[in-house]
Protein backbone atom coordinates (compact mmCIF):
# COMPACT_ATOMS: atom_id res chain seq x y z
CA UNK A 1 0.00 0.00 0.00
CA UNK A 2 1.36 3.20 -1.01
CA UNK A 3 -0.60 5.49 1.02
CA UNK A 4 -2.07 6.04 4.56
CA UNK A 5 -5.88 6.65 5.14
CA UNK A 6 -6.06 8.89 7.76
CA UNK A 7 -8.90 9.05 9.94
CA UNK A 8 -10.19 12.58 10.32
CA UNK A 9 -12.38 13.33 13.79
CA UNK A 10 -15.83 14.01 14.37
CA UNK A 11 -16.47 17.52 15.05
CA UNK A 12 -19.37 17.80 17.28
CA UNK A 13 -22.14 20.48 16.50
CA UNK A 14 -20.65 23.08 18.66
CA UNK A 15 -17.36 22.70 16.67
CA UNK A 16 -19.22 23.06 13.69
CA UNK A 17 -21.20 26.02 14.26
CA UNK A 18 -17.62 27.55 16.26
CA UNK A 19 -19.19 29.14 19.29
CA UNK A 20 -16.25 27.54 21.40
CA UNK A 21 -14.28 29.75 19.21
CA UNK A 22 -16.54 32.68 19.27
CA UNK A 23 -16.79 32.44 23.15
CA UNK A 24 -12.97 33.09 23.21
CA UNK A 25 -12.39 35.84 21.06
CA UNK A 26 -15.39 37.80 22.79
CA UNK A 27 -13.49 37.00 26.20
CA UNK A 28 -9.60 38.45 24.97
CA UNK A 29 -12.33 41.90 23.54
CA UNK A 30 -13.85 41.92 27.12
CA UNK A 31 -10.14 41.65 29.07
CA UNK A 32 -8.65 44.55 26.81
CA UNK A 33 -12.35 46.25 27.29
CA UNK A 34 -11.83 46.02 30.90
CA UNK A 35 -8.06 47.12 31.46
CA UNK A 36 -8.70 49.94 28.99
CA UNK A 37 -11.47 50.97 31.61
CA UNK A 38 -8.96 50.15 34.19
CA UNK A 39 -6.28 52.43 32.77
CA UNK A 40 -3.95 49.30 32.63
CA UNK A 41 -4.00 48.15 29.20
CA UNK A 42 -0.99 46.95 27.66
CA UNK A 43 -0.23 49.90 25.61
CA UNK A 44 0.20 52.38 28.98
CA UNK A 45 3.19 49.85 29.98
CA UNK A 46 4.68 49.07 26.46
CA UNK A 47 4.34 52.35 25.15
CA UNK A 48 4.19 54.82 27.69
CA UNK A 49 0.40 55.63 26.87
CA UNK A 50 -2.20 57.33 29.03
CA UNK A 51 -3.69 53.18 29.15
CA UNK A 52 -6.86 53.93 27.17
CA UNK A 53 -6.85 51.67 24.52
CA UNK A 54 -3.90 48.97 23.31
CA UNK A 55 -2.94 51.27 20.51
CA UNK A 56 0.53 53.20 20.08
CA UNK A 57 0.09 56.91 19.92
CA UNK A 58 1.54 56.73 16.12
CA UNK A 59 2.63 60.21 15.08
CA UNK A 60 3.40 61.35 18.53
CA UNK A 61 5.21 57.76 18.99
CA UNK A 62 7.08 55.38 16.93
CA UNK A 63 7.73 52.39 16.80
CA UNK A 64 11.64 52.59 16.28
CA UNK A 65 12.88 51.22 20.09
CA UNK A 66 10.49 48.66 20.11
CA UNK A 67 11.21 47.37 17.00
CA UNK A 68 12.48 42.92 17.43
CA UNK A 69 16.03 42.54 16.16
CA UNK A 70 14.20 40.39 13.59
CA UNK A 71 12.32 42.70 11.98
CA UNK A 72 12.13 42.33 8.17
CA UNK A 73 11.46 46.22 6.30
CA UNK A 74 11.90 47.57 3.53
CA UNK A 75 14.82 45.65 1.48
CA UNK A 76 17.89 48.35 0.43
CA UNK A 77 21.31 47.81 -1.40
CA UNK A 78 24.54 48.26 0.31
CA UNK A 79 28.15 49.29 -1.13
CA UNK A 80 31.32 47.09 0.25
CA UNK A 81 33.51 48.94 2.62
CA UNK A 82 35.78 50.08 -0.03
CA UNK A 83 32.90 51.86 -1.76
CA UNK A 84 32.02 49.46 -4.65
CA UNK A 85 28.34 48.27 -5.70
CA UNK A 86 27.94 44.61 -4.00
CA UNK A 87 25.62 43.75 -6.81
CA UNK A 88 27.29 41.59 -9.62
CA UNK A 89 23.50 40.82 -11.07
CA UNK A 90 23.03 37.97 -11.20
CA UNK A 91 19.68 38.15 -10.79
CA UNK A 92 18.50 35.16 -8.19
CA UNK A 93 17.00 37.90 -6.48
CA UNK A 94 14.61 38.97 -9.08
CA UNK A 95 13.55 34.95 -10.32
CA UNK A 96 13.47 34.12 -6.24
CA UNK A 97 11.07 37.11 -5.48
CA UNK A 98 7.29 35.69 -5.35
CA UNK A 99 5.91 38.90 -5.67
CA UNK A 100 7.95 39.95 -8.91
CA UNK A 101 8.80 43.51 -7.28
CA UNK A 102 12.39 43.30 -8.52
CA UNK A 103 13.80 44.01 -11.79
CA UNK A 104 17.49 43.81 -12.52
CA UNK A 105 19.02 44.45 -16.07
CA UNK A 106 22.86 43.61 -16.33
CA UNK A 107 25.19 45.81 -17.74
CA UNK A 108 28.75 45.63 -18.50
CA UNK A 109 31.55 46.18 -16.63
CA UNK A 110 34.47 48.48 -17.26
CA UNK A 111 37.61 46.04 -18.33
CA UNK A 112 39.93 48.45 -16.90
CA UNK A 113 37.97 47.79 -13.18
CA UNK A 114 40.14 47.07 -10.16
CA UNK A 115 37.61 43.75 -10.21
CA UNK A 116 38.73 41.17 -12.40
CA UNK A 117 36.38 38.61 -11.58
CA UNK A 118 33.56 40.83 -11.72
CA UNK A 119 31.27 39.99 -15.33
CA UNK A 120 28.50 42.31 -15.12
CA UNK A 121 27.06 45.03 -12.95
CA UNK A 122 23.34 46.17 -12.14
CA UNK A 123 22.86 48.98 -15.20
CA UNK A 124 19.14 49.10 -13.56
CA UNK A 125 17.93 47.77 -10.29
CA UNK A 126 14.25 48.76 -9.66
CA UNK A 127 12.05 47.06 -6.34
CA UNK A 128 8.28 48.72 -6.69
CA UNK A 129 7.40 48.65 -3.30
CA UNK A 130 4.12 48.73 -3.74
CA UNK A 131 4.80 44.72 -4.62
CA UNK A 132 7.14 44.21 -2.08
CA UNK A 133 5.89 41.80 0.34
CA UNK A 134 9.32 41.84 2.90
CA UNK A 135 9.58 37.94 2.80
CA UNK A 136 13.36 38.79 3.37
CA UNK A 137 13.86 35.71 0.19
CA UNK A 138 16.14 38.38 -2.33
CA UNK A 139 18.53 38.96 1.28
CA UNK A 140 18.55 34.77 1.75
CA UNK A 141 19.80 34.42 -1.86
CA UNK A 142 22.10 37.18 -2.53
CA UNK A 143 25.40 34.96 -3.12
CA UNK A 144 27.30 38.99 -2.55
CA UNK A 145 25.12 39.79 0.53
CA UNK A 146 24.58 43.26 -1.72
CA UNK A 147 20.52 43.46 -0.59
CA UNK A 148 19.53 43.82 3.12
CA UNK A 149 16.30 43.98 5.12
CA UNK A 150 16.32 47.42 6.65
CA UNK A 151 14.29 48.96 9.82
CA UNK A 152 12.53 51.53 7.28
CA UNK A 153 8.56 50.78 8.08
CA UNK A 154 7.18 54.27 7.35
CA UNK A 155 6.61 54.09 3.44
CA UNK A 156 3.68 56.09 2.60
CA UNK A 157 4.19 56.91 -1.02
CA UNK A 158 1.06 59.70 -3.00
CA UNK A 159 1.87 58.18 -6.24
CA UNK A 160 3.05 54.91 -7.95
CA UNK A 161 6.70 56.53 -9.31
CA UNK A 162 7.60 57.39 -5.29
CA UNK A 163 6.87 53.50 -4.73
CA UNK A 164 9.09 52.58 -7.39
CA UNK A 165 12.82 52.86 -6.00
CA UNK A 166 15.96 52.55 -8.67
CA UNK A 167 19.35 51.76 -7.85
CA UNK A 168 20.64 55.06 -7.21
CA UNK A 169 18.31 55.19 -4.43
CA UNK A 170 18.34 52.15 -2.71
CA UNK A 171 22.29 52.17 -2.75
CA UNK A 172 21.33 55.96 -0.78
CA UNK A 173 19.60 54.05 1.95
CA UNK A 174 21.34 50.87 2.24
CA UNK A 175 24.95 52.61 2.60
CA UNK A 176 27.82 50.60 3.22
CA UNK A 177 28.32 46.87 5.11
CA UNK A 178 31.54 45.68 6.28
CA UNK A 179 32.94 42.27 5.54
CA UNK A 180 34.06 39.69 2.88
CA UNK A 181 32.25 39.96 -0.65
CA UNK A 182 33.07 36.44 -2.00
CA UNK A 183 33.12 37.29 -5.62
CA UNK A 184 36.34 39.32 -5.31
CA UNK A 185 37.65 37.38 -2.65
CA UNK A 186 41.18 36.40 -4.07
CA UNK A 187 41.81 33.54 -2.15
CA UNK A 188 38.33 31.94 -3.75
Amino acid sequence: MSYIPVKRPKFSLLDRIYVVELARGLVITLRHLVLSLIGKSRSKKDFNGAGIGACMPFPEQRWDSHLPSYYRGAPTLVRGEDGRERCVSCQLCEFICPARAIRVVPGTVDPNSPTPKQEKAPAEFEIDMLRCIYCGMCQEVCPEQAIFLSKEYLITPTNRKQALRRKEQLYQLGGTKKGLINKWNQYK
